[in-house]
């Protein structure tokens, strides 16, 4: 027997384990490939449950063992006139600090649309307060307004307005939060908005500009409906964030004054981490990511209809 006879034997009597092979590969290959995404999953969630679990409870640091209280946590904060207060402080802040961002974001990304040179050094300058942390963003702007040394407090003063109390006084601190969340967030508006224009088609454009559609009318009935998906996602990313807003509060005022700007965020971290007690903290978390889940769905399936109604389908 030759040697190419003797391959051709060796690959007949390995041909049924190679099938085998594929046959168990193509059977469990799915599986291994959704494994990282089912650790991440359990990940995830087995925390969030934990923390539904403990708001169950009277868990806290300052005793060893916790039991299993039921809704009590739930009911004491739900009676608590404070928690409304705070519903109120969160549902406002995120309010203005999305809206504010919304509008300068869509308006500066119309104006970053032009191809000059201008626009593209602005493109580059913008992104600048996106890479500072939130709270180095609220020391800088608490720099800027120091009624000695701050650069915008001389400004004002010299336009008479040198008595501005920012954070320190009620009527004005939600502004000066609000203020700063926009300087900060702004610019990521500004970039999703500019994506989405410059991925427009053009051809509707050049009809309009044929039919002698005016600027008012293309934005209208062009722009404004092609780009609603696009505006729909930076209303969610920045609703749902600013919804949970804590650093800058933090930093700027710690809930002041007094509690002027006592938000769910801050409440559940005074609950937590002053008077230790954990179990209700988590209330507050779980309450404030209802409202976030409830909101996001329905702007979702708003930016589903959105995207279709823009693609024409």
């Amino acid at each position: 027997m030759n040697s190419a006879m003797e391959q051709n034997l060796q690959v007949a009597k390995d041909a049924p384990i190679r099938a085998a092979d594929v046959k168990w590969t193509r059977k469990y290959r799915p599986y291994l490939v959704l494994a990282p995404s089912l650790l991440l999953t359990i990940g995830v969630l087995y925390p969030f449950f934990m923390a539904i679990y403990y708001s169950l409870t009277n868990f806290s640091f300052k005793q060893p063992t916790y039991t299993f209280i039921g809704f009590e946590n739930y009911v004491n904060m739900f009676s608590d006139p404070s928690f409304w207060h705070g519903t109120l402080v969160t549902t406002e802040y995120a309010i203005l600090s999305t809206g504010f961002e919304l509008l300068l974001g869509i308006g500066i990304a119309m104006l970053l649309n032009m191809q000059n040179w201008f626009s593209k050094v602005m493109r580059m300058v913008l992104v600048f307060p996106l890479m500072i942390a939130p709270v180095i963003a609220t020391l800088i702007w608490q720099l800027m307004t120091n009624p000695s040394v701050g650069v915008i407090a001389h400004y004002l003063r010299i336009i008479g307005l040198g008595g501005f109390k920012w954070g320190a006084s009620p009527h004005s601190a939600l502004f000066s939060v609000v203020i700063i969340d926009v300087w900060v967030y702004t610019p990521f508006v500004i970039l999703l908005v500019l994506a989405g224009l410059q991925s427009l088609p053009k051809s509707p454009f050049e009809a309009a500009e044929l039919d002698g559609g005016s600027q008012w009318f293309t934005f209208k009935n062009l722009t404004l409906p092609l780009l609603m998906p696009f505006i729909m996602i930076a209303l969610i990313f920045r609703l749902m964030l600013s919804t949970q807003e804590f650093e800058i509060i933090f930093a700027l005022t710690n809930g002041g004054p007094g509690d002027t700007l006592m938000s769910l965020s801050l409440m559940s971290y005074n609950q937590g981490f002053l008077n230790m007690n954990f179990g209700s903290a988590l209330t507050y978390m779980i309450f404030l990511w209802v409202i976030v889940y409830i909101v996001s769905q329905f702007l979702v399936n708003y930016w589903m209809k959105a995207q279709k109604k823009a693609s024409g389908m």
